[in-house]
C-alpha cells in the first residue's frame, strides 16, 4: 500500500511539477484542498461563499496569525508527529508533501503518511473542554476522507493532543460513499468558481466515526445515570419473573390454539408462530343496576 502511495506522489510530481510552495496564495487559489472540503460539506453559508471569492481571486485568503488556537494547532504539529511516532513505533514520512489529483483543481496538502500501514496522518490540536473522540471525528472527516481519496489512501488516522495534556490515535477508513459526495459537491463548487455563481451548502452529513471502545469511565457524578441505573436495579427482580412467567405461559399454549386467555392475560399467535401477550381488563365485580 505505502509503495503504491509512494508512486501515486512520485508521479503526480514528475507529471504535473508540483509546486511545494503551500504558503503561496496564488497556488492555492488554484485547487480544493482538504480544509476547503470542511467548507464544502459544512452547514456555514457565509464561510463558504467567503471561500468562494477567495477562489475567485475576490478576497484574499483570512489571516489567521491572530487566531490562537490554529496558531496552537500550528505549534504543536511537529510535538504531535513526535509523540505519535514515540507511542505507536510507527514513523512518519512525506510530511506536509503536497498531491494533486489528476483533476488539476484537488489536491491534498498532507500532515504526513503513516510508514508502516500507508495510513494518512493528520495532526490535530483541539481544546479539552467537551472533547469526545467521536467529536473530533466527525469534526475532521471531510478533510480526512477528501484526503484518503487524493492519495488513493484506504485508512486515516487523526492524532489529537488537547489543551488538557491528553493524546488520543483515532483511525477512521475510507468511506466511498461519503467519497462520491464529496466528489459531487467539490465538482459543484468548482464549477460556480469558474462560472461566477454564488455556490450553496451541500447539506450532507458526515458518517458516523467506528470509534474502538478503549476507555473506562466512572459515571458516578452523572444525575441522569443515577436516575436510570436506580430504575433499572429496582425493576430487574421484576424483569427477570416477567420473562420467565412469558416463558412458562408460551409452553402452556397448546400448538393448534390460535388464541388463548385467562385470569386477566390474552396470548395470541401469529401466522409465523410467534406468540405475544396482552394483559385484559378486569371484570368489574358489581352487576350493573
Amino acid at each position: 500500500m505505502l509503495r503504491q502511495q509512494e508512486s501515486v506522489i512520485t508521479s503526480r510530481e514528475e507529471d504535473m511539477k508540483l509546486d511545494l510552495r503551500t504558503n503561496s496564495t496564488e497556488n492555492r487559489r488554484s485547487f480544493i484542498g482538504g480544509s476547503d472540503a470542511r467548507t464544502i460539506m459544512g452547514n456555514d453559508e457565509p464561510a463558504l461563499i467567503r471561500l468562494w471569492r477567495e477562489k475567485r481571486g475576490e478576497l484574499e485568503p483570512e489571516d489567521l496569525s491572530g487566531n490562537l488556537i490554529v496558531q496552537l494547532g500550528v505549534a504543536t504539529e511537529h510535538l504531535n508527529r513526535h509523540w505519535y511516532e514515540c507511542n505507536t513505533g510507527h514513523a512518519i514520512t512525506h510530511v506536509q508533501r503536497r498531491v494533486r489529483h489528476p483533476l488539476r483543481w484537488i489536491a491534498a496538502t498532507l500532515d504526513g503518511f503513516v510508514e508502516t500501514t500507508g495510513a494518512v496522518f493528520e495532526a490535530k490540536f483541539m481544546l479539552p473542554w467537551s472533547f469526545s473522540e467521536e467529536g473530533a471525528a466527525e469534526k475532521h472527516m471531510a478533510q480526512v476522507q477528501h484526503n484518503m481519496w487524493v492519495t488513493n489512501s484506504k485508512t486515516a488516522v487523526l492524532s489529537v493532543i488537547t489543551g488538557g495534556g491528553k493524546w488520543v490515535e483515532i483511525p477512521i477508513p475510507a468511506d466511498p460513499l461519503y467519497q462520491h459526495l464529496l466528489l459531487t459537491a467539490e465538482k459543484k463548487f468548482w464549477r460556480c468558481v469558474e462560472s461566477g455563481e454564488s455556490p450553496r451548502l451541500f447539506g450532507i452529513e458526515p458518517p458516523r466515526p467506528r470509534i474502538e471502545a478503549v476507555r473506562v469511565v466512572d459515571m458516578s457524578s452523572s444525575n441522569s445515570w443515577a436516575e436510570f441505573a436506580a430504575l433499572y436495579r429496582n425493576t430487574r427482580v421484576a424483569y427477570i419473573a416477567h420473562e420467565r412467567a412469558k416463558t412458562e405461559l408460551k409452553s402452556l399454549v397448546p400448538e393448534d390454539v390460535r388464541e388463548a386467555f385467562g385470569h386477566g392475560v390474552r396470548a395470541r399467535r401469529s401466522r409465523s408462530g410467534a406468540v405475544s401477550f396482552e394483559p385484559l381488563e378486569q371484570e368489574s365485580g358489581h352487576a350493573p343496576v
